[in-house]
């Protein structure tokens, strides 16, 4: 974990790294970071969710200065930016950080499926530089329930008609029951998060596997290969999970993987940036090509989350 001492090391560096491209051109050659998060110790500013102390904070602070120290010398110039648990439905400081440096940031919010006027708000937001929402998908029995659930039909609805991204978090148990939505729902843009999770328990389960390739079915339905810190081996430099990485890249193609760190939790206890990834840009030359790792490493992400 970082200690005080360490961010204020980062911080220094921030403000020596964080000199953005000057022009959107030069942020389209960079890479994508598809699914980072940030938020501030100005909870003054920014409260946080009453269900949270600032002592859940870990790190205390991860601001888009820290990130850019970390993601810069790695040539990421653009990010997904995924609204943090601490605020719950308030996206103020997510999207006051993608006004703060245009062309950078893209936004996946967070919002109330049983609010009024969600299509009122998903409009809103969607000016603001949001791209798709988050959705708590843990349990299969979380999903099943979206069927019954007509804000979240709406959702679903509106973001096929709108180019939005629907990103499940979701364990493997609940991935049939995220296929029935996408069946339903074909238009529908959908980006699983982290694999689904297989692996976490330390073993690429065949089964929970199978049950994320049948997902390429449909067409309209992405995978983040991400968050490498928290699967397989859990350990550097991450090779384990290359196999499942290409079955994924076999079966979806690479133009519907997109890669992602999951910051600030890639760059704490003992892990790091650069190591994450590097699993795409140098360890796997064996199996994936140059424009194989152009997808997944900014072209997946670019189409689904920046417009290209």
């Amino acid at each position: 974990m970082l200690t005080r001492r360490k961010f204020l090391t980062t911080s220094s560096a921030a403000a020596l790294t964080s000199a953005l491209p000057a022009t959107a051109a030069d942020l389209k050659t960079g890479w994508i970071d598809a699914h980072s998060h940030i938020w501030t110790p100005d909870t003054k500013s920014y409260p946080i969710n009453s269900a949270y102390k600032k002592e859940n904070m870990k790190p205390a602070s991860f601001t888009p200065e820290q990130l850019f120290a970390h993601c810069q010398p790695e040539g990421v110039t653009r990010i997904v930016l995924i609204q943090m648990s601490f605020y719950k439905y308030d996206n103020s400081y997510m999207l006051d950080m993608i006004k703060k440096y245009p062309g950078v940031f893209s936004g996946v919010a967070v919002i109330d499926q049983d609010a009024p006027d969600i299509e009122k708000t998903m409009q809103t937001l969607t000016q603001q530089g949001v791209r798709g929402y988050r959705l708590r998908a843990g349990k299969k029995e979380a999903v099943e329930a979206w069927v019954k659930s007509p804000g979240m039909r709406t959702m679903w609805k509106y973001a096929a008609n709108n180019g939005l991204a629907m990103c499940p978090l979701s364990n493997p148990e609940a991935l049939p029951a995220i296929a029935a939505m996408c069946k339903e729902f074909p238009k529908t843009p959908v980006v699983i998060d982290h694999f689904s999770r297989i692996g976490a328990s330390g073993t690429i389960e065949k089964n929970n596997l199978d049950q994320l390739c049948r997902l390429a079915d449909f067409k309209n339905t992405h995978v983040k290969a991400s968050a490498f810190y928290a699967f397989g081996k859990k350990a550097a430099p991450y090779t384990d999970l290359g196999p499942m990485i290409l079955r994924l890249r076999d079966t979806f193609g690479a133009n519907r993987i997109m890669w992602a760190s999951d910051c600030p939790y890639q760059v704490v206890r003992g892990h790091n940036y650069a190591d994450a990834i590097n699993l795409i840009k140098n360890r796997l030359n064996d199996s994936l090509s140059k424009k194989d790792k152009n997808w997944i490493l900014r072209d997946t992400a670019a189409k689904v989350f920046f417009n290209g």
